[in-house]
């Protein structure tokens, strides 16, 4: 178990140090090559320069007797090398070296040119084994030092990833305490400014949460409240009913209230339920959907429920086109509850218009009634909220809240400039963008 946490693929540390380790030891091998070659160049070119000056100093040192080469005077040899003459017509005649071994011994060799017509040389033969052992030397103490060095890197790595990632940890820890009943936003101003756009996100994230645990206690409130009424209602009406004898009619009448109060508790206990069908439609796979079409084509299927109740509804859509990647069940959820709204307020006879159009920030729908109008001072989108003399359960905006949030829409209520109805807006923000015609 311990050896899967430290050799982990998943962990940022764990690359962080992997990555910094292998881009220092490819540093160290580049550099650790580069000086060990110089060093080896300039020893190579004092030896090649200290041959030279030799040759130069024993060509001119040379005494001719009767147009032959004559030796050289004995007190002119240098230590560790070898000088002679040799005749070489295969040489071109310019200093050369040639380098070989001999008796497991390392020597270099130099012909400098001494008669051009003659090709002749002067050769310096020097030993460098010597030099090659300092040089093994120092190779080896320049991979001992890359050794110490690459220790020391895999240790700082190691305190550096701490130091980067106790911001993590410290809104790990902050996040860990957090629960439904103590939501506070995290402290930001101690965090690196790398970490703050993250540390406000949270807070975001933190704010809806609580948005959701507030609607949803006031949820369970308002449930328990709606149900309760009516049951109760109805055991009093059996109880008054059942303390005498009474005509057909009378209990008649009673069974017919008790049924028109339970199509009232079935119609607020499917609207329940659609909370937990929308919760699953969250999950469905976002696709990309033209609105405007998407759009037309339900609006079809609405002009035939605004005509069943004497009124019309017209269309208005810009652009031709506007492809979003979005959820296509709760959207058309949001349109449904909107549109619905405004033929049940919207006097017969008269007209509601869907348009649409967008702009650099995103995409609008708006459904505008000619109804009463709203309050605007008032929560529209809380639970079991009704307004005006119209029925129901007070939950369908509460719902298409719930759904907007989900796809990253806003949705508002507002009373037109004439003052002759409302406009309920859909707002999907650019971030979804995909293709504008």
């Amino acid at each position: 178990m311990l050896s899967k946490k430290i050799i982990n693929k998943n962990s940022i540390r764990n690359k962080f140090i992997l990555q910094l380790v292998v881009a220092s030891a490819a540093l160290i091998v580049i550099f650790s090559t580069i000086l060990f070659n110089y060093i080896k160049i300039s020893i190579y070119e004092d030896i090649a320069n200290d041959l030279q000056k030799t040759a130069r100093f024993f060509s001119n040192s040379i005494r001719y007797n009767k147009g032959d080469i004559d030796i050289f005077r004995p007190d002119e040899n240098i230590p560790n090398a070898k000088i002679s003459v040799a005749i070489r017509p295969d040489l071109p005649l310019k200093v050369s070296y040639e380098q070989f071994n001999s008796n497991k011994r390392h020597y270099i060799k130099l012909y400098y040119p001494l008669d051009t017509k003659k090709f002749t040389f002067v050769t310096v033969t020097k030993d460098v084994s010597s030099t090659d052992i300092l040089l093994e030397k120092i190779l080896k103490n320049i991979f001992i030092i890359n050794m110490i060095t690459m220790v020391f890197i895999i240790f700082y790595a190691l305190f550096l990833s701490q130091i980067l990632l106790n911001p993590i940890r410290s809104l790990t820890l902050r996040l860990s305490r957090l629960n439904e009943n103590f939501l506070t936003h995290i402290d930001i101003d101690d965090l690196p400014s790398e970490f703050m756009p993250l540390g406000i996100s949270i807070n975001k994230l933190i704010d809806r949460i609580k948005t959701f645990v507030k609607y949803q206690k006031e949820l369970f409130i308002g449930i328990a409240h709606e149900l309760k009424t009516p049951l109760a209602v109805m055991k009093t009406k059996n109880e008054v009913t059942l303390i005498k004898k009474r005509e057909p009619e009378k209990y008649i009448e009673t069974l017919k209230l008790d049924n028109k109060t339970i199509d009232e508790m079935n119609k607020m206990i499917s609207n329940i339920l659609e909370i937990g069908r929308q919760e699953g439609a969250q999950f469905e796979k976002p696709i990309d959907l033209d609105l405007v079409a998407f759009i037309k084509e339900h609006a079809n299927n609405f002009k035939l429920l605004a005509r069943h109740e004497n009124k019309d509804i017209v269309i208005n859509l810009t652009p031709e086109s506007y492809v979003i990647k979005t959820q296509s069940t709760l959207l058309l959820h949001i349109l449904q509850n909107f549109v619905q709204n405004a033929i049940k307020f919207t006097p017969e006879g008269k007209t509601i218009e869907i348009r649409t159009y967008n702009n650099e920030k995103g995409f609008y729908i708006e459904v505008i009634d000619e109804g009463p109008g709203i309050d605007e001072d008032k929560d529209l989108f809380a639970p079991f909220k009704r307004f005006g003399d119209k029925s129901g359960t007070g939950l369908g905006l509460f719902l298409a809240k719930g759904a907007a949030d989900a796809i990253g829409a806003t949705i508002s209520l507002k009373n037109r400039d004439d003052k002759k109805g409302s406009i309920a807006t859909i707002f999907l923000p650019f971030v979804n963008f995909c293709e504008i015609t």
